[in-house]
């Protein structure tokens, strides 16, 4: 079973709110999930991200694979620097 962490899209018309999901790569976007590790909120100045570290790094240890949009908001909160410090070398 292929794993990625992706944007869940919430809120009204033209007023996006997006939870930072783990689901599985078939589900449709909006649909089935895992595990919630997280908010995103483009609206604010600046955007809004809370991550849950624990779980996304419990989460890119097991081999998920985030998005493309997902990686840079991941690398903008710290929690990659925190992955890559904790790995063994």
């Amino acid at each position: 079973m292929a794993v990625s962490i992706r944007l869940m899209r919430f809120g009204g018309k033209k007023k996006p709110f997006y939870r930072i999901v783990v689901a599985d790569r078939r589900s449709p976007r909006d649909g089935r999930f895992i595990d919630q590790v997280g908010t995103y909120d483009p609206r604010k100045d600046p955007a809004e991200v809370r991550i849950k570290e624990e779980k996304a790094i419990g989460w890119l240890r097991k081999g998920a694979q985030p998005t493309p949009t997902v990686r840079q908001l991941l690398v903008r909160s710290g929690v990659t620097k925190k992955l890559a410090e904790g790995k063994p070398r």
